[in-house]
C-alpha cells in the first residue's frame, strides 16, 4: 500500500471571535480553561483527504470558500483547530513567491537565501545557479536590491529557485496568475515535466482550463466544506455548471411567468432519463415532452429553446418553423415531444426553456425551464462540439 505524501484527517479550523477591549479578559480566561475561546467564524469543516506520490490535486471553489486557509494550514503557516494533518517528504510552497525576500537585499543574495530556507546546500546552489538565473531570466537585475524590482521579477526569482529544488510535493496558490504570459508557460511546461517524472501537485486555482490541464483530481470546497470530489472533470464541471446557475439567478435573466396567461405550457419532461434534471454524456440523445394548453381552442405554437446555465442562448425551433401544428389530444391538452438525437453539446450547465406563442406566433403567453447537465472528458472550447479533423501538406 503507498502512503500518501500529503494526509488530512477530520480538519477544521476556527477564528476566534472579535472581542472589545472590556471581553478580553473573559476570552483569555476562555482560551485559558478550554482552550478556545467561544464563538468564532468558522472557515474549515471536517476537511478529509490524501495526495499520494505522483497525483495531481487541484483545490477549487468561490472566493471565500476556504482555499486559502486550507493550504496554509498544509504547509504550517496556519494551525488547525481540529484534526489531524500528516506530510512525508520535501516540500516546496508557492503561496506567495517572494514573501521570504528582503528587499534591501540584492536578487542574488535573496537567492542564496531562499534556496537554503528549501534546503540546498550552497555547494548544491552553485552547481545549480546558472539554471536558476537563466529561467529568472531577468538579466543584470539579480544585482540589484530587491526593492527596485517590478512584481513579475519577484515572481520570477522565486519560481526560479523551487524549480531548482524539485521537491516531492509542490503546492502552489495562483501563482500562475502572475507574470507575463511568456513567463506563465515557462511554468506550465516546468510543471508537467515535474509532474511527467513524478513530481507530486497539490495547487488552488480560479482557472478551470489550467486546473484541467495539470490535475488528474479536483477538490471543491463551498462554505468551508467538502462540495465534491473525484476526477478533474466530473468535480470542475459541476462546478463551472453551479456558477452559471448562480450568476443566473443573480442577474435575473430566467422570464417570469406573465400574469393571466392565455396559452400555457403545462408540463415539461425528459423521456426516458431518471431524473427531472438528467445528466448527459456529449453527443448522447434527449427527448423534450411537452403538454400545452389552450383556452379557445386554437393550436398553440411552441417555441423550444437551449440555452447555457449563464442565459447564453444556444439554438431554438419552433412547431411552425418546421410546418407543424399541433394537434388536441382527448383530455384537451396538446402533446408533442421534440426529439435531439444527437446533442453535441460541450460538458456543462444548460436548460431547456419551452414558451407557449399564440396560433400566429407573435406573442409569448408562458414560458416554462428545465435545468440538464452536459458531462464528458474534453478540454474543447465554446458551447458546442463541431466535427473536425487535423490535417497536414
Amino acid at each position: 500500500m503507498t502512503v500518501p505524501l500529503l494526509k488530512l484527517e477530520g480538519v477544521s479550523k476556527v477564528y476566534p471571535p472579535t472581542v472589545q477591549a472590556g471581553q478580553r479578559f473573559r476570552a483569555f480566561l476562555q482560551l485559558l480553561w478550554r482552550g478556545s475561546a467561544s464563538g468564532g467564524t468558522g472557515v474549515l469543516e471536517d476537511i478529509s483527504f490524501e495526495v499520494p506520490k505522483g497525483e495531481s490535486m487541484a483545490v477549487i471553489g468561490g472566493n471565500g470558500a476556504g482555499k486559502s486557509t486550507l493550504l496554509k494550514i498544509v504547509t504550517g503557516v496556519l494551525a488547525p483547530t481540529a484534526g489531524v494533518i500528516e506530510s512525508r517528504g520535501t516540500t516546496a510552497a508557492l503561496l506567495e513567491l517572494g514573501a521570504g525576500f528582503d528587499v534591501e537585499y540584492s536578487g542574488l543574495n535573496n537567492l542564496h537565501m531562499n534556496a537554503a530556507f528549501l534546503g540546498l546546500s550552497p555547494e548544491q546552489v552553485e552547481e545549480r545557479l546558472d539554471d536558476i538565473l537563466a529561467f529568472a531570466d531577468i538579466g543584470d537585475s539579480i544585482h540589484e536590491p530587491v526593492k527596485h524590482y517590478s512584481s513579475g521579477m519577484v515572481v520570477r526569482l522565486g519560481f526560479a529557485v523551487v524549480a531548482a529544488v524539485r521537491p516531492d510535493l509542490l503546492i502552489t496558490d495562483e501563482v500562475l496568475a502572475v507574470g507575463d504570459e511568456s513567463f506563465q508557460k515557462k511554468c506550465i511546461r516546468w510543471i508537467e515535466n515535474y509532474l511527467a517524472d513524478g513530481g507530486t501537485l497539490l495547487m488552488v486555482s480560479h482557472n478551470m482550463y489550467q486546473v484541467q490541464k495539470l490535475c488528474r483530481h479536483a477538490i471543491w470546497l463551498d462554505g468551508g466544506q467538502v462540495r465534491a470530489s473525484g476526477d478533474v472533470f466530473d468535480v470542475t464541471q459541476s462546478y463551472l455548471a453551479w456558477h452559471e446557475r448562480k450568476d443566473a439567478a443573480e442577474t435575473d435573466v430566467r422570464q417570469q411567468r406573465e400574469s393571466g396567461t392565455l396559452y400555457r405550457v403545462t408540463a415539461m419532461e425528459f423521456p426516458g432519463q431518471e431524473s427531472a434534471s438528467p445528466v448527459l454524456e456529449i453527443g448522447q440523445s434527449l427527448t423534450v415532452g411537452l403538454r400545452l394548453r389552450s383556452p379557445d381552442g386554437r393550436p398553440p405554437v411552441v417555441l423550444v429553446g437551449l440555452v447555457r446555465a449563464d442565459g447564453t442562448p444556444v439554438y431554438g425551433v419552433a412547431s411552425d418553423h418546421d410546418g407543424l401544428e399541433l394537434v388536441v389530444g382527448d383530455n384537451g391538452d396538446y402533446e408533442v415531444e421534440l426529439h435531439f438525437p444527437s446533442l453535441n453539446l460541450l460538458p456543462g450547465g444548460y436548460a431547456v426553456r419551452a414558451h407557449a406563442l399564440d396560433p400566429e406566433g407573435l406573442r409569448v403567453h408562458d414560458t416554462t425551464e428545465q435545468e440538464f447537465t452536459v458531462s464528458g472528458r474534453t478540454r474543447e472550447l465554446g458551447m458546442v462540439r463541431l466535427e473536425h479533423e487535423w490535417r497536414q501538406s
